[in-house]
Order: C-alpha cells, then structure tokens, then sequence
C-alpha cells in the first residue's frame, strides 16, 4: 500500500540513490513479512521535513539488536544467510545514502508488530536571486 500527503513538498534528492534506499527499505520488508502481511510506503510533510515510512507487519526486531540495525554486518535472522547470500549491508547502505542527503533515518520495532523505517529528509528552499 502507497500512501502519500496532498501538497508535498518537492525533494532534491539524486534518484537513483533514492531507489537503491527505497529498494532495500522494501525488499528487507518483504522478505520479513509473511503471506497475509502488508507492506506500507508512505510520505508526509512533517515541519521542515519530508518525512518517508517503510512499514512492515512482518515479525519485528528484538529490542536489543534494534540499536545495531544500520550498522555494517548486521544481520536480523541469522539462520537466513547462508541460503540467501545476504552480507549484512543493507541498512548500513541506506543509512550512509540518507545521510549524504543531509536526512536521518531511524526504526522502530517489537517482536511480532513488525517495523517502521523512518526518512527524514530537510526541505530545501530554492532561493531566488532578488535585485535583476
């Protein structure tokens, strides 16, 4: 499901990079969630920010290895990898794009209430040049 705020701001982000995020971000929660799941896309405009949500009803994050998701080599089910030739970069990749876009990015999580990955990125103003 897609969902997307009236009125939102344009972002001046490089595209292609944006896909490689979002085509993680998705990928991840559909490999985690089961038939019957949903998978969710969603963008607002929060304050200065758009803000971009990848949410998944699929099995969640144990609460201690929350905090270590974006980093290099991390990996949620270990007993996956070895059929599926993951390397543990995902989300590491994700968070190093966004932030070279000047966004953050955070999750949050239970075990059995699936995850949301948050973007937020700042909206930039084009600025006009007064005095011509």
């Amino acid at each position: 499901m897609v969902t997307v705020s009236e009125n939102l701001p344009e972002l001046w982000v490089d595209e292609a990079r944006m896909m490689q995020v979002l085509g993680n971000l998705i990928s991840n929660a559909l490999r985690y969630t089961p038939s019957g799941g949903r998978v969710t896309l969603s963008a607002r405009s929060v304050d200065d920010t758009v803000e971009i949500c990848v949410q998944d009803t699929g099995e969640g994050i144990p609460a201690d290895e929350l905090p270590f998701i974006f980093d290099r080599f991390r990996r949620g089910d270990k007993s996956r990898h070895a059929e599926t030739g993951e390397t543990g970069l995902g989300l590491a990749i994700v968070k190093a794009l966004v932030e070279s876009h000047g966004g953050s990015v955070a999750a949050e999580s239970a075990p059995g209430a699936g995850t949301t990955i948050r973007l937020d990125f700042p909206i930039k103003k084009q600025v006009g040049i007064s005095g011509r």
